[in-house]
């Protein structure tokens, strides 16, 4: 069966996680371990949520390269019903990478059907005995998941002057209002550090780039 986004946001949000707490557990040459670090844990529920949608006759199809974006297609169209797990460690806060920046700039701008993906995201923790517990479950659109920084209008992970990824915010998880209220915002905010990150030059041919492309798709609301 095919389910959108928001239906099986509806599962997983209606599952009593509390008495459903996982382990991870990995064997080799008859030692077993069990896990006890969140190093790997969104891995594996990205793992787990495929088992379950094949478990319970929901249609997916993943990219060739488990590398690619997204994480799971939900319909036959390439073009909607996008699906992006993340996952973060709820007691310290989202911390996750929402994408790579120049890779995102530039795949929007030439696919700005990519910004209609939901992020289905899992607050999780985990105890000393390697216990995993899901602490709470989001679906959002990405500019309900970014911010703003001191730096730059989009909150980005940066080193030594470098921005390496889109970083989210933390409003969400305590269910306050975010940043930016729609898509134009979050647009407006990428431009904005690309004019300040890379010149106006630069900024100015992506944004028109962009505006062109986006003219050709529409975006659907589930």
């Amino acid at each position: 069966m095919k389910l959108n986004s928001n239906e099986i946001f509806r599962i997983f949000k209606n599952i009593n996680w509390i008495n459903k707490k996982g382990k991870i557990v990995f064997n080799m040459y008859d030692i077993t371990v069990e896990i006890n670090t969140p190093d790997i844990v969104g891995v594996v529920i990205e793992q787990w949520i495929k088992k379950y949608f094949i478990l319970n006759n929901i249609y997916f199809r993943q990219p060739n390269n488990s590398q690619k974006y997204p994480d799971f297609y939900l319909s036959d169209s390439d073009y909607y019903d996008l699906l992006e797990i993340k996952t973060f460690h709820y007691p310290k806060g989202p911390s996750f990478d929402v994408a790579n920046f120049d890779s995102y700039c530039e795949s929007i701008k030439n696919e700005p059907f990519r910004l209609n993906a939901d992020y289905l995201i899992f607050g999780y923790d985990i105890d000393k005995l390697g216990n995993i517990i899901i602490k709470d479950i989001w679906l959002k659109k990405i500019w309900e998941i970014t911010g703003s920084s001191n730096r730059y209008p989009l909150k980005t992970q940066l080193k030594r002057n470098v921005i390496y990824n889109i970083r989210p915010n933390t409003y969400f998880r305590l269910y306050k209002n975010v940043e930016f209220k729609n898509l134009d915002d979050f647009i407006n905010a990428l431009y904005l550090t690309l004019k300040l990150y890379k010149g106006n030059k630069f900024a100015d041919l992506w944004l028109e780039t962009f505006k062109r492309n986006k003219t050709h798709f529409k975006f659907k609301k589930n």
